[in-house]
């Protein structure tokens, strides 16, 4: 072959190899741009471009009035886009410094300088999402559209706001646990409210589309969300911000007294079973009161005395006794087998009737009538129990209720002291709520209403869902019964071991409860010393009972562990509370008392400011009598037929008189006069430190005696 053919080949060979390779690629820029095309488009856009989720406003949880107990606060995180294509460089360099000094003078954090060297820089570097500030409140972010260069928005202005959501509690530590938190854990939110309703405070989520730019950041595409998220719903408790404040307060200052663990209270309204407060406080570390468990729900304990109303309901339901039988506890000792019962009478109190050994709180004769009826039928006395539903959960709205323990006899922990040990309170175990369920149902006539802690859903201020009254039993007794274990509650305060409960206002039914401790697998002394559990449960007004109530304060250590002493002063400072300010609980006007002559006894009025007076007096349909009252305070005075109301006239510069009326009005005048006042007592006052008409001047103090110490 000659030279000139060699070559010829071989370049003919490269030419054919080259036009192959280029056929190769051209056929697989073919392959990948229509068979593999969609796979590696959508795989390019995963990188660039994705979803992420907009947060739905939570829903609020709100007390039995519409008082806030939990809500989320948007904040927001405010982003920059330095090189939106809609941005003017001329008005950004006319208008930058001005941005700079309003947010300077927005945040008070930097001065203006800093923000527009900031702002600058990122514009330079070409920062297409640069954060500016954090935690940024709704008022702020209202502010800042306001702003130069930002008032013109995203496109032009590359204004770009991020909501986020903060969860609080207005009210504080205010039944915290009852209300619940957020959480992220594996099993959702499951604490209190929050975690039971969370399907409907959640709402349901948007999306919004997220571009990435160099520098993996990440900014939305468009300025609306492609879903927008939709609002959770409201959830309406039945809490009372105002008798639960009432209620921990009260429990605290007991707890500090008694240099208590832990403690807890619950009000709860007879007929419905709605929750109006329910306290939980334990001390931490460092000696301080605070919500860290729901005791309440939770910890079910050994409750002492206070199961002595269930064993007196079995043994009354049964026939066996009547409340004027008598048994004698002598000197307050009694062995089974190897256990000594005891009462805290030292000396023991003797013959008592049924009634008064319930009163007085006997372990000797409850124990004695409970052994004397059930011993070798012990199922009989178990299956009382179980039909008044006490082995059962109450099956409150939130998660977290303990396990009531009422064991039956072929059970293997039972031993010969189970029956009677049963019969005052131990080798039982319940709740705190299990054991209120039990007191309401009797000041409910027998009929036990389930415990709850929700009355509506609501969505943009419309009902979606109306929780009513549940029933758990119909009827856990007879009406006779009933009236038996009633007239007991009721000895217990007036005659009993709860005496100093006793008030003249209303009256109070209810139970004392001290009962050992038992520490797991210690039994009930820990380094040589008991601790004790002091209740008290009950319900009130005791002839037309609204609300029932329990107390439970665990391990009093000042040496004062009994249940009238430690919990019965929080029930009372409850009770009273709510009687003075629930007035469906008291008689109407037309049901005044009616006097010897057959006529209706006016009430008593203070003197006070006229126009409110005679706007109450109006309203309630009361007689009275106004003629030539000309000043705004008046005088008041009750006749037989009507309220006489008279002139009190109050004079620059000279001492009012103000005795006869309320401490408000008498604050109001008095202050109003340039006079610093103090007081002492409650009630009206009765006398005043500066003789009325006594020339006066401004800075005088003047001290207010009341009629009540």
């Amino acid at each position: 072959m000659s030279l000139k053919k060699e070559i010829a080949w071989r370049v003919g060979l490269v030419y054919v190899f080259m036009l192959l390779l280029g056929i190769g690629i051209l056929a697989k820029v073919l392959y990948l741009q229509i068979i593999e095309g969609p796979k590696w488009r959508e795989k390019a856009q995963i990188l660039s471009l994705k979803d992420i989720t907009i947060e739905a406003n939570r829903g609020d949880i709100m007390d039995t009035d519409g008082r806030l107990l939990a809500s989320s606060i948007p904040f927001y995180e405010i982003r920059m886009d330095t090189r939106s294509t809609g941005m003017d460089s001329y008005m950004f360099n006319k208008k930058i410094d001005s941005l700079a000094l309003c947010l300077s003078r927005l945040f008070r954090d930097k001065p203006a300088s800093a923000y527009k060297n900031e702002i600058i820089k990122a514009r330079r570097n070409g920062e297409r999402f640069h954060l500016l500030k954090r935690r940024v409140s709704y008022i702020q972010l209202k502010e800042m559209r306001k702003f130069p260069i930002f008032r013109m928005g995203t496109n032009k202005g590359g204004f770009i706001p991020i909501q986020t959501n903060m969860r609080i509690q207005p009210h504080a530590g205010l039944a915290s646990r009852t209300i619940g938190y957020t959480t992220q854990g594996e099993r959702g939110n499951v604490v209190g409210i929050e975690g039971a309703f969370d399907k409907e405070l959640s709402g349901i989520n948007g999306i919004r589309l997220m571009q990435r730019l160099p520098g993996n950041v990440w900014m939305p595409v468009n300025d609306g969300n492609e879903v927008e998220p939709k609002d959770g719903m409201d959830v309406l408790s039945t809490i009372d911000v105002n008798i639960q404040d009432v209620a921990e307060n009260a429990l605290r200052k007991q707890l500090s007294r008694h240099n208590a663990h832990h403690g807890s209270a619950i009000l709860m309204e007879v007929k419905t079973g709605e929750i109006k407060a329910i306290a939980n406080l334990e001390k931490n570390s460092i000696g301080v009161y605070r919500e860290t468990y729901n005791y309440a729900i939770g910890e079910s304990a050994e409750p002492g005395s206070t199961f002595k109303l269930a064993s007196m309901i079995a043994v009354l339901e049964d026939g066996y006794i009547d409340l004027d039988d008598t048994i004698n506890t002598g000197k307050g000792e009694i062995m089974y087998y190897d256990k000594k019962v005891i009462d805290t009478k030292e000396g023991g109190h003797g013959m008592l009737t049924v009634k008064e050994i319930f009163e007085v709180s006997s372990n000797v004769g409850i124990s004695k009538i409970i052994t004397r009826y059930y011993k070798g039928s012990e199922e009989k006395f178990i299956n009382r129990l179980y039909r008044m539903n006490l082995n059962s959960k109450v099956g409150i709205d939130i998660r977290g209720e303990g396990n009531p323990e009422i064991k039956f006899p072929d059970d293997k922990y039972w031993s010969g002291v189970s029956l009677p040990m049963m019969s005052i309170g131990y080798e039982v175990r319940m709740t705190p709520l299990q054991i209120l369920t039990l007191y309401n149902a009797v000041a409910n006539n027998g009929r036990m209403v389930r415990p709850r802690l929700v009355k509506e859903i609501k969505f943009h201020g419309n009902t979606v869902k109306t929780f009513e009254p549940e029933i758990i039993n119909q009827s856990i007794c007879s009406r006779s019964t009933l009236r038996k274990v009633k007239e007991m509650l009721e000895g217990v305060v007036e005659n009993g071991t709860a005496s100093n409960l006793k008030n003249k206002t209303y009256k109070i039914a209810g139970k004392t409860g001290t009962a050992q401790i038992a520490r797991k697998g210690k039994g009930y002394k820990e380094q040589g010393r008991l601790s004790y559990q002091a209740s008290f449960v009950g319900y009130f007004p005791a002839e037309n009972p609204q609300y029932s109530c329990i107390v439970v304060v665990n391990s009093p250590s000042n040496d004062v562990y009994y249940g009238n002493l430690v919990a019965g002063p929080v029930f009372k400072e409850i009770a009273d509370k709510v009687y003075a300010t629930s007035f469906d609980i008291h008689e109407s006007v037309e049901d005044m008392e009616i006097a010897d002559n057959g006529e209706s006894v006016l009430p008593y009025t203070k003197n006070s400011y006229y126009k409110e007076l005679r706007y109450v007096l109006r309203h309630l349909d009361i007689e009275y009598e106004d003629d030539g009252v000309k000043t705004d305070w008046v005088v008041t005075n009750r006749t037989d037929e009507a309220i006489s109301l008279k002139n009190r006239t109050v004079m620059k510069n000279l001492m009012p008189n103000v005795v006869g009326m309320g401490l408000k009005d008498g604050l109001f005048i008095l202050e109003n006069a340039g006079l610093y006042v103090d007081f002492s007592g409650r009630g009206s006052i009765v006398q005043q430190s500066i003789p009325p008409g006594s020339v006066i001047q401004r800075g005088n103090s003047v001290w207010l005696q009341m009629s009540i110490n």
